[in-house]
């Protein structure tokens, strides 16, 4: 792959990330303000997902040698069930108008629970990176700090956008139905591709 391939690639990959954060910032515009103490929630949430975003291709890569079959066999599956979880959770909630959402972004175990099912997908970059000439380690160095970055500096931007038309969005739809959507969304947009390719 060339430099224009790997950005490209971390765009494409930065994606679920960037709608999540989406989402995010609507539920949070009220109470979370970017720039401010509260606002590093947010930054948290940026550096989980371009972590794990960075982190998933290099087991990827890893685990090749050995354990690739099993990998593309069950990725997508654990991707699915994750996203379909959470957002089966949030719409469930968004009906219940009596009881407290227990959805929050702001929350470290929901945070990393997105970020490790966003960022499953991204095991299969790493094992197209063995297949495509990457044998030392040392050549992943670039590749993944640029996913990591382009994942980071989408999630803001996806925030961002979140807070700035959050209040239009909520006068139409509660935000955590339309972000329970998304997730399920995501999940079976995963799981199809992944169906798709294997057919």
């Amino acid at each position: 792959m060339n430099l224009l391939d790997i950005w490209l690639l971390a765009v494409a990959l930065a994606m679920d990330c960037f709608t999540i954060s989406i989402v995010s910032g609507v539920i949070l515009s009220n109470r979370f303000p970017l720039f401010s103490r509260e606002g590093l929630v947010v930054f948290r949430l940026a550096f989980f997902f371009g972590l794990f975003q960075a982190l998933m291709p290099l087991i990827g890569w890893f685990a090749t040698s050995r354990f690739s079959e099993h990998l593309e066999f069950f990725d997508h599956w654990i991707a699915f069930a994750l996203l379909a979880f959470i957002g089966g959770k949030m719409i469930k909630e968004s009906f219940e108008e009596d009881q407290k959402n227990t959805f929050d972004p702001q929350r470290l175990h929901t945070q990393l629970l997105l970020a490790v099912a966003t960022s499953i997908d991204a095991l299969a970059i790493g094992i197209s990176f063995a297949c495509t000439g990457y044998h030392r380690l040392s050549q992943l160095t670039a590749p993944l700090i640029i996913i990591g970055v382009v994942s980071f500096l989408f999630s803001i931007l996806g925030y961002i956008l979140g807070t700035r038309f959050g209040k239009s969005i909520t006068r139409r739809l509660k935000p955590e139905l339309l972000g329970g959507i998304i997730l399920v969304v995501i999940g079976v947009k995963i799981l199809v591709t992944h169906l798709l390719d294997v057919s």
